[in-house]
């Protein structure tokens, strides 16, 4: 009884844990922020940063397709990130 009083703990404390640590790790890979981010880098000026920022968003709409969420949100917080930087 015990066991499972510690384990079903455990369990919550897990799904808490989760939803606050996806929301602190960057820009949730959505067709929402991709467009978002994109609207974002076409209003900078053409330097570098803009540059290095469009090609992180081709690697993010890439594995967005490919089905690598993961990779994806990785690559549209480095262009939003870079976005911001202006």
């Amino acid at each position: 009884m015990i066991k499972t009083l510690i384990g079903a703990a455990a369990m919550a404390a897990v799904a808490f844990a989760v939803p606050a640590h996806a929301a602190k790790r960057g820009v949730g890979c959505s067709g929402d922020n991709l467009g978002k981010t994109e609207s974002a880098i076409e209003a900078m000026a053409d330097t570098d940063v803009k540059f290095a920022a469009e090609k992180e968003m081709s690697l993010a709409q890439d594995a967005m397709l490919n089905g690598k969420m993961g990779a994806c949100g990785m690559h549209l917080t480095k262009a939003a990130r870079a976005s911001m930087a202006k």
